[in-house]
């Protein structure tokens, strides 16, 4: 039995698509909210569950929020990109391309150009957006015994007593007879 397979050269595959668009999306598009979460470390300090979270470059006031939903510890914010990303339109419109623009002389518009980023290629390995983690606790713990502080771009949540009265217990193994 002979089986033939048409190649039809002008159709994309399926994986081809994913891939365009992966390089077409632009810059300034926020990325996916489940793309972004801060590093975490949980542990246990004595009675105590510790949660200590990577957040630098957060202002915590203002873009964190811990909250107790029963046995769950939520920490949810946003890390906002204060840089300015794109040159303004009437610039990049006069350049041709490959070009680099001309740096401002007027005293006024040498503030914009500061601001502007250069043209050319950029690495940007930082993430920025909203977030959300989750820590399922071993018991409901009132709102009273969490504490948050933030210190050098580590933000610690403790939650007191929530191991009180959790010794593990010693479990005998038997042979099978």
């Amino acid at each position: 039995m002979i089986s033939t397979y048409t190649v039809a050269p002008f159709r994309p595959l399926p994986t081809e698509r994913i891939v365009r668009q992966l390089w077409t999306r632009p810059v300034s598009a926020p990325a996916a909210r489940s793309g972004y979460a801060p590093a975490a470390d949980v542990y246990r300090e004595g009675d105590d569950l510790v949660a200590r979270f990577d957040l630098p470059g957060v202002d915590p006031e203002r873009d964190v929020t811990v909250e107790l939903e029963g046995r769950r510890l939520v920490v949810r914010g946003e890390r906002r990109d204060q840089r300015v990303v794109e040159a303004p339109a009437a610039e990049t419109s006069e350049t041709a391309e490959g070009e680099q623009p001309e740096a401002a002389t007027d005293e006024a518009d040498t503030d914009e150009a500061a601001e502007v980023a250069p043209a050319g290629r950029r690495v940007r390995e930082v993430r920025f957006g909203e977030f959300r983690r989750t820590v399922t606790l071993p018991k409901s713990a009132d709102a009273d015994a969490v504490r948050a502080s933030y210190d050098a771009g580590v933000l610690t949540v403790t939650v007191a007593g929530v191991f009180a009265g959790r010794a593990p217990q010693r479990i005998e193994v038997t042979r099978a007879a």
